[in-house]
């Protein structure tokens, strides 16, 4: 593979650059890069980052804002086509990117690729369980002689702030449905993936100025932490959709308690949970587990994180899926044979991840699996997939000392407890103040259906398992996890507000008990 040299991925159209106003801006020095996590020692982006181009960018989007919200509907659908269709004439080089930024194998960077375009669909869908029937107009009739009408109308300038797990469809999840309600941007990507954030943009890019759109409807802004402060905190934006830790949600919840009418989208971490019943399909529980746990090398928000057995099946299952574990393949992400799990995306994640099993260890944990570094010629941030036993799940706020409830950590490592009944692993599954994912392996559709109306979480399945989730649903979590405004097939309902109308026909507006009107009143003088 051709080692990167240059300042950008050679998906890339351009030399790394912010894009403020319709315009390029190309970076002058090289502060800031990112590396491929397979080839550390390869670049695949770098560029820098300039605090005053965020009041910079929100301005532009400010002034785009009124011709852009004034648009036709036909006219914002027909740049998401536009856009649609360039992310399917770029598909591989979007995979590429995708891929050689962030680590991800082929086959799931591949799958990222492909949801671009999709989101246009589903955002657009007018079917009679689509996102665009919720946020139509509509008329009521108030009287005989008085209509209400209701509407919707765009926040304004929205600040997207993307994760580096998913760094293009996560954010585009929030873009599409934004754009398309009639709100301009400022799109601030992981300082962990800029290369794909600037891909993102100049696909957009390249669609608005297709159609002619007003310049600025679409800025972009590279940065580390306190680019996204000063964005997420400037008077001039109207809304935050973000996708990220706790943690950081938390910050930026902080910095906008004095702005109540500010929307604020957190689509925050897991710590999910997968319950298997004693008289589940084994293998079935098994393979998804193992899978939802360590897929993207266990970098999902909705990746399995803790599995709760019951103690009928609890020996079969727990070898099995420490088996399963450990012959996963793990490999260069652009390998021609089959890879399951490449590098994790940095080396103080792996770091990350060894002390989290320690501390479990510590904590009295069993290390079945134990993960570890894997050293490869190209030096890459490989370990080894990691399952630890532990007694039982308390959420406690002393978190070193417990199973880590309320931890979420990012990779593959994936903690099992064992239980005596479905009352048990339900309160075993609830034992966390996340509340993402969820889902339990059972054929009583009695229980599946308890486990459905008493688990705290957001997205819960029955016999598959926590990550994948459906673009037709909503998607989002409770508690740390979220803050009650799911994405998904739901994400146009946070990009507009509703506005009601009441507009009378009548000539006459009756009097209200206790008031006069005598037309003489009304005579010119």
């Amino acid at each position: 593979m051709t080692i990167q040299t240059s300042s950008h991925h050679a998906s890339l159209s351009r030399d790394s650059a912010d894009l403020i106003g319709g315009e390029w801006t190309p970076h002058a020095s090289r502060t800031l890069c990112s590396r491929n996590p397979a080839r550390p020692d390869e670049t695949v982006w770098s560029g820098s980052s300039r605090i005053d181009h965020v009041a910079q960018a929100i301005d532009a989007a400010r002034r785009a804002l009124p011709a852009w919200a004034a648009t036709p509907m036909e006219k914002r659908i027909a740049v998401l086509r536009r856009f649609q269709a360039n992310c399917k004439s770029r598909l591989s080089a979007i995979t590429t990117l995708i891929r050689d930024e962030t680590g991800k194998v082929q086959w799931d960077a591949a799958a990222e690729a492909s949801l671009l375009g999709a989101k246009v669909d589903i955002t657009l869908d007018d079917s009679p369980t689509g996102a665009m029937r919720r946020v139509t107009a509509f008329d009521v009739p108030v009287s005989a002689t008085r209509t209400g009408r209701a509407w919707f109308k765009p926040h304004g300038v929205m600040a997207v702030v993307g994760p580096y797990n998913f760094p293009m469809h996560l954010p585009n999840g929030h873009i599409v449905p934004a754009l398309a309600m009639g709100n301009t941007i400022v799109f601030k990507p992981s300082d962990k993936t800029p290369a794909c954030g600037q891909l993102l943009a100049e696909l957009f890019d390249d669609a608005l100025r297709a159609e002619n759109a007003p310049p600025g409807v679409l800025n972009l802004v590279q940065g580390a932490a306190d680019v996204a402060s000063s964005l997420v905190s400037h008077p001039g934006i109207d809304g935050i959709l973000f996708t990220g830790s706790w943690p950081v949600g938390r910050r930026i919840m902080e910095a906008n308690l004095d702005r109540p009418s500010r929307l604020v989208a957190l689509e925050m971490g897991g710590n999910n949970a997968a319950v298997v019943m004693d008289d589940c399909d084994l293998r079935q529980g098994v393979v998804e587990c193992v899978r939802c746990a360590f897929i993207t090398t266990g970098q999902r928000c909705t990746c399995t994180r803790r599995v709760i057995v019951h103690e009928a099946i609890a020996p079969r299952f727990i070898a099995a899926l420490c088996k399963a574990a450990s012959n996963l393949i793990v490999g260069d992400p652009g390998a021609s044979h089959p890879v399951f799990m490449g590098p994790i995306i940095s080396e103080q994640a792996r770091a990350a991840v060894l002390e989290f099993q320690a501390s479990l260890a510590r904590a009295g944990g069993e290390v079945l699996v134990p993960s570890t570094p894997i050293e490869t010629p190209t030096r890459g941030w490989y370990l080894s997939p990691g399952v630890v036993r532990v007694d039982c799940f308390t959420p406690t706020e002393q978190a070193a000392h417990d199973a880590g409830c309320d931890i979420e950590v990012f990779g593959p490592l994936v903690r099992i407890a064992v239980v005596k009944s479905l009352d048990e692993a339900i309160e075993q599954a609830n034992a966390t103040r996340y509340g993402l994912a969820a889902a339990i392996f059972t054929k009583n559709q009695d229980a599946a259906q308890r486990f459905l109306h008493e688990c705290r979480a957001g997205c819960i399945n029955v016999n598959t398992g926590t990550a994948g989730a459906s673009s037709k649903l909503p998607f989002g979590g409770l508690g740390l996890s979220g803050n009650h405004r799911p994405a998904g097939a739901f994400s146009l309902d946070y990009c507009a507000y509703p506005v009601a109308a009441m507009t009378e026909t009548g000539p006459d507006a009756p009097l209200p008990t206790g008031m006069m009107l005598d037309d003489a009143w009304l005579a010119a003088r």
